[in-house]
C-alpha cells in the first residue's frame, strides 16, 4: 500500500514529485484495476497535468492523488451515484470536501465505485485481498483502492458502517469522523442525522494526516507523544453474532495492549445506550425515504432499495421523533463512559469478508457509533483463519477526534509489535 505520511514528506523534501507518486498509483491501476473494478470514472491525463501545477509541493497535500467515493459530487468528473439511472450525470459543482481537498494541493484521479446511493446492493468492485471476496459496502471502491495500492487516500461515507466495515474487510484504516467535522454538502444525502464522510488510508497515522490537511484541524499525528492509552472493552449485546475470527481479534488486540502497557478493562454498556441500537433503522430509513422521494416517485431504483423504502413509508414521524429522543438519552450517557477512559475497543465487522458477492456484510457493530455521532477508527493488522484482514474498532468521544487517532495508533502500535 502506498503511504501518504511518507509521501508527503518525501515530496516535502524532493525525493519525490507530485506527479511520480501519480505514477505509482498509475501504475497499481494498470496492473489491478481489470480485476479489482475500484473505479466508478478515472482521468489520468486530467491528473497528470494538475500534478504539474507550480506550488503544489508545499500545500498540506502537496498533490497527493485523492479518491472521491461516488456519491460525492465532482465537476471535473461524472457522479452517477451508484446507479444506472444516473449515468453520465455531470454536477457543475464540486461538492465541499472536493474542493476542500483541491484547496489542500490534493490531485482527483478518479471517482471510486459505491453501491447504489450507497445502500446495500452490492457493486462490481472486487476485494484485492481476495478476488473472490466482497470489499464490503457502500464504500467498496474506496477500500479497495487503498488495499490494492492504487491510492494512498480515499473519501468514504458512512451511514451504518460504509467505512469501517470495508476497511475491516480490505485490511485498511477507516476512518469515521466526528459528526458534521467534514460536510456533507454537495453529497447524495441518505439520511442527514447520520451521513458522514470519513477517509481511507494505509495506516493510523496517513488517514490523521489527511483528515489534518483537508479540514485544516490538528489531526496530524506526525510529532504526537503516542504514550499509553486507557481503554474500555465493549463487546455489546451483539457479541453472539460476532463470529470466531472476530472475537480472536478482538482478544489479540486486548492482549496486544496489555503488553504495551495499557490500562484496559471490559465493561458493559448501560441500558440507555444498548437501547439506541435499534432505532438507528428507525432514523436511517425514515430519512432515506424522504431523501430519496424524487428517485422513487420517478421509478430510479432497483427493486432492492425500492422494495426498502416502500417498507419506511410506514414509519411515523412519531416514531421518527422518538427513535431521536432515545439517541439523545444515549449520547448524554455516551459522554459519562469517558470519564476513566480514552477510547472504547470493539469489534468493527462480524468477521472476515464474506465470500461471494450476494451481500456487502452487516454493520450491526458500526451502526450504534454512527448513531451517536462519535469518532472512529478501524485499525488493520489482525487475519481471520482464511488469512483475510480482521480489524478491530476503536471507538472515542464526541469531538475528540485527535484522542481517538493517537489511541488507535497506539492499538496499531501494539498490534505490530506482537
Amino acid at each position: 500500500m502506498l503511504l501518504a505520511r511518507n509521501l508527503f514528506e518525501d515530496i516535502r523534501a524532493e525525493r519525490l514529485t507530485p506527479r511520480d507518486v501519480l505514477e505509482l498509483c498509475a501504475v497499481a491501476i494498470a496492473e489491478q484495476e481489470a480485476d479489482v473494478h475500484a473505479f466508478a470514472a478515472l482521468d489520468l491525463d486530467r491528473a497528470r497535468t494538475a500534478a504539474e501545477a507550480p506550488g503544489l509541493a508545499r500545500t498540506p497535500l502537496a498533490g497527493l492523488p485523492v479518491g472521491i467515493k461516488d456519491v460525492i459530487d465532482t465537476a471535473d468528473l461524472p457522479t452517477a451515484y451508484g446507479t444506472e439511472a444516473f449515468a453520465g450525470n455531470q454536477p457543475r459543482t464540486d461538492a465541499a470536501v472536493v474542493r476542500q481537498v483541491k484547496r489542500a494541493g490534493g490531485i482527483i484521479p478518479g471517482k471510486t465505485v459505491t453501491t447504489e446511493l450507497a445502500f446495500l446492493r452490492p457493486s462490481i468492485t472486487k476485494n484485492p485481498r481476495r478476488l473472490t471476496h466482497t470489499p464490503g459496502g457502500s464504500s467498496a471502491g474506496s477500500a479497495a483502492a487503498v488495499a490494492a495500492g492504487m491510492l494512498p487516500l480515499a473519501l468514504g461515507t458512512q451511514t451504518g458502517g460504509s467505512v469501517l466495515r470495508p476497511a475491516s474487510f480490505c485490511g485498511v484504516t477507516g476512518y469515521k469522523p466526528t459528526f458534521r467535522l467534514i460536510p456533507t454538502v454537495g453529497m447524495k444525502v441518505f439520511s442527514w442525522h447520520l451521513d458522514t464522510i470519513g477517509l481511507f488510508g494505509a495506516r493510523v497515522a496517513d488517514v490523521a494526516y489527511g483528515a489534518a490537511a483537508i479540514t485544516g484541524r490538528d489531526l496530524d499525528l506526525a510529532d504526537a507523544d503516542i504514550g499509553p492509552a486507557r481503554f474500555a472493552v465493549v463487546r455489546t449485546a451483539r457479541a453472539h453474532l460476532a463470529d470466531a475470527a472476530s472475537h480472536a481479534a478482538l482478544d489479540s488486540a486486548i492482549a496486544a495492549l496489555s503488553k504495551a502497557g495499557a490500562d484496559v478493562r471490559e465493561i458493559a454498556l448501560p441500558e440507555e445506550i444498548e437501547a439506541a441500537d435499534a432505532i438507528h433503522p428507525v432514523i436511517q430509513d425514515y430519512e432515506g425515504w424522504h431523501a430519496l422521494a424524487d428517485e422513487y416517485d420517478n421509478g430510479l431504483l432497483s427493486p432492492l432499495l425500492r422494495g426498502h423504502l416502500e417498507a419506511a413509508a410506514a414509519i411515523t414521524p412519531d416514531a421518527y421523533d422518538e427513535a431521536r429522543r432515545t439517541a439523545k438519552r444515549a449520547r448524554q450517557r455516551l459522554g459519562d463512559l469517558f470519564a476513566d477512559c480514552d477510547a472504547l475497543l470493539t469489534f468493527a465487522a462480524p468477521g472476515e469478508a464474506p465470500e461471494g458477492f450476494a451481500t456487502t456484510g452487516s454493520a450491526m457493530f458500526n451502526r450504534l457509533w454512527t448513531l451517536m455521532g462519535t469518532p472512529c477508527v478501524s485499525v488493520p493488522g489482525l487475519l481471520g483463519p482464511s488469512d483475510l484482514p480482521v480489524g478491530v474498532q476503536v471507538v472515542g468521544r464526541f469531538g475528540r477526534d485527535r484522542r481517538t487517532l493517537a489511541a488507535a495508533a497506539f492499538l496499531e502500535r501494539a498490534l505490530a509489535a506482537r
